[in-house]
């Protein structure tokens, strides 16, 4: 099982060690951004390194969660317990949450 919490620490001391920011929250945000973007288009575009890109965005994920305090191994689990006790529908051909348990 993977350590989350182990995670962030690394890809934080990782970026302290190489001189990369930890600083700009914003431009946390949009360099994350830039790595969702960089993985659509590998996935669009049937490149090989998709995985590669997928894990560029955990990567600044778990760095912008060091940065800012949160411990998100906490976050995620419980995301998906509430994710697993909601109830959707599809209403006029759409997807909607009806029920949250």
């Amino acid at each position: 099982m993977i350590d989350l919490k182990q995670l962030q620490k690394r890809v934080y001391d990782n970026k302290i060690q190489k001189g990369f920011n930890t600083t700009d929250i914003h431009m946390e945000f949009c360099l994350t951004h830039d790595e969702v973007s960089e993985a659509f288009q590998a996935y669009h575009k049937k490149l090989p390194d998709l995985g590669e890109e997928l894990a560029d965005v955990v990567v600044y994920i778990l760095g912008l969660s060091e940065i800012l305090g949160i411990d998100l191994e906490k976050e995620l689990l419980q995301k998906i317990n509430k994710n697993e006790k909601r109830e959707y529908k599809i209403i006029d051909g759409v997807m909607k949450r009806t029920k949250d348990k």
